[in-house]
């Protein structure tokens, strides 16, 4: 029989009847039939899951019609069935799968706290908050009291279901933090240290939504505030930067990741406009978004140039890229651009090669590199109070000396990742960031937050393997992060090109020195 996942509660001595109930059937662990209660007798279709099936051979049930019965006094709820054949369509109802819902956690496992009632943080061992401003200090406390609140009682859910939370949007529009460090057109205009720790903050909680507002205010509304004419930045940003609108940044392609200069992406030069063809792909919040920045060949120049794509535009179509183990509330989509038309009020003029491109990404892995930090918080934070609640041979695990090294380890990590990503920081409000600064902070602080967050998991044991506890979420959520904007090999060849003089990207010609 085929499975059909429906509705059950036990109880009333309920009648289970199938096609065929013969005991040809004995052991298998699941069957589809339908459900009627003695009282009711109103049919639902239910699904038998995992029970263990064995023949009703006691005197009471010789007058009950054929039939599978569930002996509702046994707790783990024993299927039985009866010798016999009722034949016939089975009728469709709605409900729950039959059998014991799960516990639920707090009966399941008392002895520790969920992520759901998030803990405290106790991870800035340094006191590095003594280095940021009253107003920095101010935003880190609204943040964190914000996403505590109201997203972390709900992430796991949807991590689950891998669905993104269009209920916490408005819940992040109260913050103000959309547009991060854009000036005017009602953007926050916040220092580039505010807009990185807010982001690391929501990314304690959760680094899918962190993910999610760093490519709308970091890629998308950021290049159209870098790139953008005037009349487009007063269409576009206001409405974005109150989450009214939402955005998406699309550059990377199928054959075309790492290589990302070397998009094949077309735009043609049409009346009144631009032509684009071709395809992107893990492009964040594409499914939803209601602009798209494009990023595209000119057939005339050879170079890269900037479109803004609205949701609807004939030719235009996002779909989501299913079965991903990490970010798995964020969106990620494959675009497909089959003659889309773009006016040429909605080329960014400001793109012109893949430099100015570059640009933007420089500034955008100042926040990424804060990602990593965020999440190592949190699975700190998480770690610290779950050793001090769990107790094992009669004492908290906090009191066991592996437990305080890897404890220990995981706090040197975060202190050495916040002071790189302080100092990145101010490199770029002093203007002397470089490209190799951004990228070795992404490169570094990403490869010691997987160490972190993998000490994590080990001290939970076997709960660190749950969503519910954080840390195996967390684990999964790192590596996308670990190979976006830039994997941890090309950022450190960035860096590497820096210091050396010589580009390593490409196989260089024989004899060629530094360029």
């Amino acid at each position: 029989p085929t499975l059909a996942r429906s509705s059950f509660v036990v109880g009333s001595s309920p009648i289970l009847r199938f096609a065929d109930s013969s005991s040809q059937y004995r052991d298998r662990s699941s069957l589809t039939g339908t459900m009627a209660t003695k009282e009711s007798r109103s049919w639902q279709r239910i699904s038998v899951l995992g029970q263990q099936l064995r023949p009703l051979n006691s005197k009471s049930s010789r007058n009950r019609p054929p039939g599978l019965y569930i002996s509702s006094d046994v707790p783990q709820v024993a299927v039985n069935f009866a010798s016999a054949s009722s034949g016939g369509e089975m009728d469709v109802g709605k409900g729950s799968d039959l059998g014991l819902p799960a516990l639920e956690l707090a009966r399941a496992f008392p002895q520790a706290t969920p992520a759901s009632t998030f803990p405290s943080c106790v991870s800035d061992y340094y006191q590095l908050d003594d280095l940021l401003t009253p107003e920095e200090k101010a935003i880190r406390i609204q943040v964190r009291e914000v996403v505590e609140r109201e997203i972390a009682p709900v992430m796991a859910k949807y991590w689950e279901r891998a669905e993104f939370p269009f209920e916490v949007v408005p819940k992040l529009a109260t913050l103000n933090l959309a547009g991060g460090t854009i000036k005017g057109y009602g953007c926050p205009g916040l220092s580039v240290v505010s807009s990185a720790i807010a982001m690391a903050e929501i990314a304690r909680v959760d680094a899918s939504c962190s993910t999610f507002m760093m490519v709308h205010t970091c890629l998308a509304m950021l290049t159209i505030g870098m790139c953008g004419s005037e009349e487009q930045k007063q269409k576009y940003l206001p409405s974005l930067a109150r989450l009214d609108t939402v955005s998406c940044w699309a550059l990377t392609e199928p054959d075309y990741g790492s290589d990302a200069s070397s998009v094949s992406t077309t735009a043609m030069k049409v009346e009144g406009g631009w032509e684009l063809n071709g395809q992107k792909r893990w492009i964040g919040n594409s499914t939803f978004a209601d602009i798209a920045v494009i990023f595209a060949r000119n057939t005339q120049t050879g170079q890269i140039n900037g479109f803004i794509v609205k949701k609807g535009t004939p030719g235009y179509s996002a779909t989501k890229i299913e079965n991903k183990i990490g970010l798995r509330i964020v969106q990620n989509g494959d675009i497909v651009l089959q003659r889309v038309f773009v006016s040429d009020e909605d080329r960014l003029p400001e793109v012109n090669s893949f430099s100015d491109t570059s640009k933007v990404l420089a500034i955008s892995r100042i926040v990424v590199a804060w990602q990593p930090i965020g999440i190592s918080m949190g699975v700190y934070d998480m770690c610290h109070r779950y050793l001090q609640e769990r107790k094992q041979f009669g004492v908290s695990l906090a009191s066991y000396q592996i437990s305080q090294e890897k404890l220990v380890r995981m706090l040197g990590n975060i202190q050495a990742m916040a002071l790189m990503g302080w100092r990145l920081c101010k490199l770029y409000e002093a203007d002397k960031m470089t490209p190799g600064h951004a990228s070795l902070a992404k490169a570094w602080n990403t490869l010691r937050a997987r160490e972190t967050v993998a000490l994590g998991r080990e001290l939970l044991g076997g709960n660190g393997i749950l969503s519910d506890f954080l840390i195996a979420k967390a684990f999964c959520d790192l590596e996308p992060i670990y190979s976006y904007e830039g994997t941890y090999e090309i950022n450190s060849l960035v860096t590497g090109r820096e210091i050396t003089g010589f580009s390593s990207f490409k196989v260089p010609l024989r004899g060629t020195g530094p360029k």
